[in-house]
């Protein structure tokens, strides 16, 4: 699926939620900690339903596993009856990229140019993909400077001499584990935007609390980031209430204002919804021709 394709996927899945077309109960946590936790994920939507049973144990790289592994089940919303399994890791990674890169688009200033990605994992590797398909001069940045440079030389693009310089990008997406802060107090300038993709679950973040008070706030879904997402330190201190964010969803239907100035920065927080997952699946039935003639969407 190219990026173009996941992007749209993604932008009307947002939408779609927004209306209230799609359904979305919430993520359920099987938490394992420190190693890592399992996750179970089901939306409604286009007339198909969806079970994500997905993993992220970050630790795995070093033992050659991935962090991300699971199944995607799609059924016909009918009739119950089972209609695709996907990799969770490929749905993940190609709903990751989309959804940093069309809230980066979409809150970003119109006039930026540069873009930024923190981690060159497989997810971040998704995302800075999704930037240079979308005509985006990117740079990544990793702790490991090798992982970073194969990805880069892979996708075409260049590699921040460190972690200050790319976080000087127009346009910055976080696609890190979690668990440590890597936007700190007073980091940020005028009029950037950040995609926060990394923090997903409790006791994650990327962007210290100061730092998001600063910004202007935009969310994938309050419940599911004020619990368990970037903003849930931030609501836990006083620092952050739901009258301060708002839905991208909300945004993408014209229902919201999105940046209303050029100086203003604005923030992300990303905590992965079922209803990407499910826009993913449909477009690759649909790409596989075997939506028999249902629309993908009805917006």
């Amino acid at each position: 699926m190219s990026p173009a394709r996941a992007v749209d996927a993604v932008r009307d899945a947002f939408i779609a939620h927004a209306r209230g077309e799609w359904t979305m109960p919430p993520k359920v946590y099987v938490t394992n900690y420190p190693a890592g936790d399992f996750r179970a994920m089901p939306a409604l939507g286009a007339g198909h339903a969806l079970l994500k049973w997905v993993t992220s144990f970050p630790g795995n790289p070093a033992r050659g596993l991935p962090t991300v592994a699971g199944l995607v089940l799609v059924s016909d919303a009918s009739n119950g009856t089972l209609r695709a399994v996907l990799d969770a890791g490929s749905v993940t990674a190609l709903r990751t990229g989309a959804a940093a890169v069309l809230a980066a688009e979409t809150l970003g200033r119109a006039d930026a140019e540069t873009a930024a990605v923190i981690g060159a994992g497989v997810n971040g590797r998704a995302t800075a993909r999704t930037f240079a398909a979308r005509g985006h001069e990117v740079v990544l940045w990793d702790v490991d400077e090798s992982r970073a440079r194969g990805v880069a030389d892979e996708l075409g693009a260049g590699v921040a001499q460190s972690l200050a310089d790319a976080l000087a990008a127009d346009l910055v997406a976080t696609v890190t584990p979690g668990h440590d802060v890597v936007i700190g107090d007073r980091t940020l300038f005028e009029g950037q935007h950040v995609s926060l993709m990394g923090a997903d679950g409790p006791g994650k973040a990327e962007m210290a609390g100061a730092e998001l008070a600063r910004a202007r706030l935009f969310c994938d879904d309050w419940k599911q980031a004020s619990h368990g997402g970037e903003l849930a330190h931030a609501v836990e201190d006083g620092l952050v209430t739901e009258a301060d964010v708002t839905p991208l969803g909300r945004v993408l239907a014209g229902e919201a204002a999105g940046r209303e100035s050029a100086a203003e920065i604005t923030a992300f927080d990303s905590t992965g919804l079922a209803i990407q997952d499910l826009a993913i699946a449909l477009a690759a039935l649909e790409a596989a021709g075997d939506l028999s003639g249902l629309p993908l969407l009805d917006l």
